[in-house]
């Protein structure tokens, strides 16, 4: 499942919200999709959306997720990666009316270079940006997976030493 938020700012980001109605509509996105669209005024045609809703819900949204695509709020953006989720970020932009500053363009520039994030500066990306996450997701659940066979098979040996021993 994709989680998709916008915050709660008050300038619409209709912009990302387009663009994954697109990519769905277009089966270049086959997962679930849930957007919380804040003060935007276009509503998705091709995935379950709403407004606003409790912290609960949010929480249970972004820990459940695959993958978070974001606005660059820092709020949102701390929220998804203390939950380890692969964070696809689409900054707002004071030219598209979507901020008052391009605050958001600095702040995920930074992330990316620190490779926190995975940054779309051009909505066109944004497909190609969330299979890359999926991957990073794929990734992380397999050396999860290889952890815990190494764990196990070393407990088994310490395990047969010490009764050796």
């Amino acid at each position: 499942m994709i989680f998709a938020t916008v915050g709660t700012h008050n300038q619409q980001f209709d912009r990302l919200l387009k663009e994954l109605d697109r990519l769905v509509e277009r089966k270049i996105i086959k997962d679930k999709i849930v957007a919380q669209i804040g003060n935007s005024t276009y509503k998705p045609k091709n995935y379950d959306y709403f407004a606003f809703t409790s912290w609960q819900r949010i929480l249970r949204l972004n820990k459940t997720a695959d993958v978070v695509v974001s606005h660059g709020g820092a709020g949102n953006l701390l929220l998804a990666a203390h939950f380890g989720k692969p964070i696809v970020v689409v900054p707002r932009m004071k030219k598209l009316g979507e901020h008052v500053d391009d605050h958001q363009l600095q702040l995920v520039r930074q992330l990316e270079r620190e490779k926190r994030v995975v940054g779309v500066y051009d909505i066109g990306d944004l497909g190609n940006a969330i299979k890359k996450a999926k991957i990073l997701t794929m990734r992380k659940r397999k050396e999860r997976r290889e952890k815990k066979i190494v764990a196990i098979v070393r407990d088994y040996i310490e395990q047969i030493a010490k009764e050796k021993g």
